[in-house]
């Protein structure tokens, strides 16, 4: 998971807004734009070694910058992963940058319920714990597309295809605590709207409108969630990585166009992998649950994204739609 970018530019001009924050190079001669984008780094020097994290979507991306550096911490590291062969190759390049040879592959494909309910049932059988979840992958704006069980792609993989795989996982996270859970979400999630007459966008289809939804799926499901680990010494929070060039944009020739022309104010995937790297690991997040991040600091919540009314309804039509009971 990545760019971000329907909204890349809205982030490069609001990303400082006169807040303080370290930035990715010390360098003082670099232009302001590229300081800018560069955004935050988690300066922690917490150690994992002992530690079990599964990262979705870690072939690629900031998905893959964290496998690294959780990885160089010493945590086992679990890439879940939907195309083996590319997983497989990026896991041993980590291997040979990192010296941890606890970097393992296996098979995830969020766009079908069959492969998550294997791919949890293989975990909690071959693994004792799980100390981190990170729901890090996802689709940006494709053309209208469904995934095996009906669902549109976007909100599909996003939103059903990690709530799922979070409701499989969660006992064996909670006997794991204390415990975190990383959602990646987006700034896109401000111009998001939850569309309970239409989730799937059967009646009408605008990829950036459907990718919105979804990223603010993510931070209502990560302000419900919170709730319900109260005092389960499980905490989760969201997470917006901000305008990182990556594979997302495949599908959108616009933001494609826009990486190209403005290339020097897009972070790099290890840039936008800090955040994620920062909830996962940072001491002092040990007890906060239910918050957004960016640019490793807490970050603006849209007004819709604190709505707990909506955040309990798409709790219930999500465990509807995917056939499960979460109390």
């Amino acid at each position: 998971m990545a760019a971000h970018g329907v909204l890349g530019v809205v982030v490069l001009i609001s990303s400082d807004s006169g807040i303080k924050r370290q930035e990715t190079t010390g360098n003082n001669q670099q232009v302001l734009p590229r300081r800018c984008a560069a955004g935050g780094v988690c300066t922690s020097d917490t150690k994992l070694n002992g530690k079990t994290v599964v990262i979705t979507g870690a072939n690629t991306g900031i998905g893959k910058e964290t496998a690294r550096d959780l990885a160089q911490r010493g945590a086992r590291v679990i890439m879940a992963c939907r195309n083996l062969t590319k997983g497989e190759t990026a896991a041993q390049e980590i291997r040979e940058v990192t010296g941890n040879k606890h970097v393992i592959v296996r098979e995830l494909d969020l766009a079908n319920t069959k492969s998550i309910y294997q791919f949890a049932e293989n975990l909690t059988q071959e693994e004792k714990v799980i100390n981190i979840l990170i729901n890090n992958a996802g689709v940006m704006m494709c053309p209208f597309t469904k995934t095996s069980d009906g669902f549109e792609m976007q909100f599909g993989v996003n939103h059903l295809g990690h709530f799922l795989l979070t409701f499989l996982l969660i006992n064996l996270i909670k006997r794991s605590a204390p415990a975190r859970i990383v959602n990646i979400s987006s700034l896109a999630h401000n111009f998001g709207r939850i569309n309970f007459n239409d989730l799937q966008s059967e009646k009408s289809y605008d990829g950036s409108s459907a990718y919105c939804q979804s990223k603010l799926a993510n931070v209502l499901f990560t302000r419900e969630l919170a709730k319900r680990l109260k005092d389960t010494k499980v905490t989760v929070n969201s997470v917006h990585p901000g305008c990182v060039k990556s594979e997302l944009t495949r599908h959108s020739w616009v933001m494609a166009l826009a990486w190209k022309i403005l290339t020097f104010l897009i972070k790099t995937p290890k840039q936008g992998a800090q955040s994620s790297i920062y909830c996962a690991v940072a001491e002092e997040l040990e007890e906060v649950s239910g918050k957004h991040f960016s640019d490793c600091q807490p970050a603006f919540v849209a007004p819709q994204g604190k709505n707990d009314e909506t955040a309990k309804q798409l709790w219930d039509v999500s465990c509807k739609l995917l056939e499960i009971q979460w109390d």
